[in-house]
């Protein structure tokens, strides 16, 4: 892309397109003359899809960073984990994966459907941090009503609630609760043998402290292949915390296919699914350049343009 033949190589291919994806640092796709001012006057159709984390413009747009900067700065990562440990980064799930690149996805396919009902191409700039900030937007609503707090392990969803959290199990594994409408926790409470009464009303705040350790008390009583079976097939929304590959045996994702087994690997199955259903996993691991000639050859390149082109 930094020679002339490259670029030109590369706008024959944006001329056919209908979305250009690219994940650079601002300015360097403008830098490559291939920027959306470019682009789209070569496809005014085009549908120009920029990643970032910081986004297009601001003092830190071309800053380096990665998922768990992002979620620092948009008070997603202070909010998670307990109060008197440092924040835990929670994979690259929150940042990367939800703000990051389902954003973009939504994005792009809002766009490609405006211009099929005749509008013009456009740029779509998805950066994680606002991804973030948007998902956090019941948080802020929830503040608004007085029903949120900055403290970290104080809310109704950030495991303060003995209703909404984890508890050990006695071969050290851990079930997850999650019983917050009143009649799933009352299910919970009698499946564990507890009775109502002396356990406590279920939104009693001065209550949780003492509830939550008689929850721990109980959990840790029965191994979780014990508790699963107590729990299966129950709305006390009680189940049991797997690993990611534990999951894949679990008879619930197995019946869905949730993960499968081809080309001798784990692949995730299709997400959302559609029906009638659509093209199956594609087990070859794709190369680097493994299609550039075909790609160049459909674009009209002839067999010597393309192997200078390919061995640039």
């Amino acid at each position: 892309l930094k020679t002339a033949t490259g670029r030109e190589a590369a706008l024959r291919l944006v001329a056919r397109s209908d979305v250009l994806i690219e994940g650079n640092r601002p300015g360097v796709m403008e830098r490559l003359e291939l920027g959306p001012t470019v682009a789209l006057r070569a496809n005014p159709r085009l549908v120009y899809g920029r990643m970032t984390g910081w986004g297009q413009h601001g003092p830190m747009a071309k800053m380096a960073g990665h998922d768990i900067n992002y979620l620092s700065l948009t008070g997603a990562l202070h909010a998670i984990g307990d109060p008197d440990l440092p924040p835990p980064p929670p994979l690259n799930l929150v940042g990367d994966f939800g703000g990051g690149s389902l954003f973009l996805v939504t994005g792009i396919l809002a766009a490609v459907l405006a211009v099929q009902r005749g509008g013009p191409g456009r740029v779509v700039d998805a950066a994680i941090i606002d991804g973030v900030v948007s998902m956090l937007g019941m948080v802020h609503s929830m503040d608004a009503a007085g029903q949120w707090s900055e403290a970290r392990g104080a809310n109704w969803l950030d495991g303060a609630r003995p209703y909404y959290r984890c508890y050990r199990t006695s071969d050290d594994r851990f079930m997850a609760v999650g019983c917050i409408e009143p009649k799933f926790f009352a299910l919970m409470l009698s499946i564990l043998g507890l009775d109502p009464e002396s356990f406590g009303n279920q939104h009693r705040v001065d209550l949780h402290q003492r509830q939550a350790a008689r929850l721990e008390a109980e959990f840790a009583m029965r191994s979780r292949s014990e508790w699963t079976a107590l729990f299966d097939g129950s709305d006390a929304c009680v189940t049991p915390v797997l690993t990611y590959k534990e999951a894949e045996s679990h008879p619930h994702m197995r019946a869905r296919a949730v993960l499968t087994r081809a080309g001798g690997l784990t692949h995730p199955g299709a997400a959302p699914r559609f029906e009638p259903a659509g093209a199956g996993v594609q087990t070859a691991t794709p190369k680097d350049g493994s299609d550039s000639a075909a790609i160049l050859s459909e674009l009209g390149y002839d067999a010597a343009t393309i192997q200078q082109l390919t061995q640039t």
